[in-house]
């Protein structure tokens, strides 16, 4: 047998936290302030304005600016998977290396394999979120060159226009989440080389930093609170909007 109880145990700790935490993370936005609500919040403002806006070279150049981090971070895991598939031929010299570090669990040929592969698996899960990520945001910016341009903001077939394009935005930036945290998952697999409680205390550290920065960081609460700040700007400017 390759893995040891303890090993089966860490494993599925690793696995719960990862999906616990997305489940948990993605009712919880729901219903409390967190950067994807806050966010989503606007990226509605943002669409508004772009009805509003005869010329969109900005939203251009910033729809590309978001694409070339995704496009980096989607080559970059292209080039991860090479380095772990070229190790999977080095894995005696792998084995070597992990027993000779200290407090390192026994491990062997078959075991290492198998995390290899772990590894390559949250990769290629990645590299599918990254480029999920890429075409949404092309459909993006054909609905924002198919977009009228209204300057009133009164016109509620727009409205809604552009709240579905907040939505496709929306789920272009999930998807690029899921890769990132595939990464943040990927450097708690890595701790399973060198012990099983490694990987428990790095899956669950890795939780417990996702949360932090998602739900309580002092960015939240500058987002959340410059995304009241702009609705209340938004309901001053269609009450002044009728009178005009």
């Amino acid at each position: 047998m390759p893995f040891s109880l303890i090993d089966i145990l860490a494993l599925s700790v690793f696995i719960v936290a990862w999906y616990g935490y997305t489940v948990f993370a993605r009712r919880k936005a729901k219903t409390t302030d967190c950067i994807a609500r806050s966010l989503h919040q606007h990226r509605i403002h943002w669409m508004y304005e772009v009805i509003s806006r005869e010329v969109r070279v900005s939203e251009a150049a910033l729809l590309a600016n978001l694409e070339r981090n995704i496009a980096f971070f989607a080559s970059s895991t292209l080039l991860i998977l090479a380095g772990i598939f070229t190790l999977f031929a080095k894995v005696e010299t792998l084995e070597i290396v992990i027993s000779s570090l200290p407090f390192a669990a026994e491990v062997n040929h078959l075991a290492i394999q198998l995390k290899l592969s772990l590894l390559a698996f949250i990769f290629v899960l990645s590299f599918f979120q990254f480029t999920w990520s890429m075409r949404q945001y092309g459909f993006l910016n054909v609905m924002i060159g198919a977009t009228p341009f209204d300057l009133s903001g009164t016109n509620e077939n727009l409205t809604a226009y552009a709240k579905q394009m907040a939505i496709v935005q929306d789920q272009a930036a999930h998807s690029y989440n899921y890769g990132l945290r595939s990464y943040y998952f990927a450097l708690a697999a890595m701790c399973w080389f060198f012990h099983p409680f490694l990987l428990i205390f790095m899956s669950l550290w890795v939780v417990y930093t996702l949360y932090t920065r998602e739900f309580n960081s002092k960015a939240v609460k500058a987002i959340t609170a410059a995304q009241s700040l702009l609705h209340q700007e938004r309901q001053l400017k269609n009450e002044k909007t009728p009178s005009a």
